[in-house]
């Protein structure tokens, strides 16, 4: 593990690039990518499909490795650490939430909930479950704990999402794309949540390819052809009224 690279950068991507080899052509994902991102802020990554959007994130997460260039995430090289070190730290540091939720089917919106503490061994039985029963509260799902997710609509299957990804009390919220599986009312509902995670100190980082919505955060990051395009301030986090169209925009 190595320094931050400087004293008050959460994120610091410096000279990342990231090319697959998966098929027969390699594929250049990110061309040379530097970007800072403070503890605190709510940055969108934006940018049309295939753009290298979501490459970004999943550095960030640690999913991913750098071809070239240093990740370096709350004072922590990414790209030196070892599989199971990174896995340790990203349990520590990283809460996910995908566009298609990914909870376990089996398992109620409880114990999906739970499962990063199970995992983590954190605190007893009852204080996990505590734990996980304020967070779906938190959510709006105070009494949806004891149901499986077919048994949930989608957008309280993302509640239940973003509730398990709080539950390590992570410094850094990462979406991808967290609102793209939910209609145009339920996407300003799960922002609304995600706005009030960051008022409390959580630093958010989301993927999304609404340019209204990426508007909403107080930075946004606009990604094309695998290079960082733009990089300007947006409205900041805010609370889309039911009168707001989805991606409201700036006012």
């Amino acid at each position: 593990m190595g320094p931050a690279e400087t004293e008050t950068s959460l994120v610091v991507l410096a000279g990342v690039e990231k090319t697959y080899h998966s098929g027969r052509v390699p594929f250049r994902a990110l061309r040379g990518i530097d970007l800072e991102i403070q503890a605190g802020e709510m940055v969108a990554i934006t940018g049309p499909s295939g753009s290298g959007k979501t490459t970004i994130v999943n550095l960030i997460a640690g999913i991913d490795r750098p071809s070239a260039g240093t990740v370096t995430v709350n004072g922590t090289r990414l790209d030196l650490l070892k599989e199971e070190d990174l896995a340790i730290w990203r349990r520590a540091n990283i809460g996910l939430v995908f566009q298609f939720f990914q909870l376990m089917p089996t398992l109620s919106a409880l114990d999906n909930t739970m499962l990063p503490m199970e995992l983590a061994r954190q605190g007893s039985r009852r204080k996990r479950e505590a734990h996980a029963r304020a967070l779906l509260t938190s959510v709006g799902l105070a009494s949806g704990g004891s149901r499986l997710p077919v048994e949930l609509s989608g957008g309280e299957q993302q509640r239940v999402a973003l509730a398990r990804a709080m539950a390590g009390q992570p410094r850094i919220l990462i979406g991808d794309e967290p609102t793209g599986n939910l209609d145009s009312e339920t996407a300003r509902e799960m922002f609304r949540l995600l706005a009030e995670l960051n008022a409390a100190g959580t630093t958010v980082i989301f993927v999304t390819h609404d340019p209204g919505l990426a508007a909403l955060a107080s930075r946004v990051v606009t990604v094309r052809d695998g290079r960082i395009v733009s990089d300007t301030s947006g409205v900041g986090p805010r609370i889309a009224s039911p009168e707001t169209p989805a991606g409201g925009g700036r006012p």
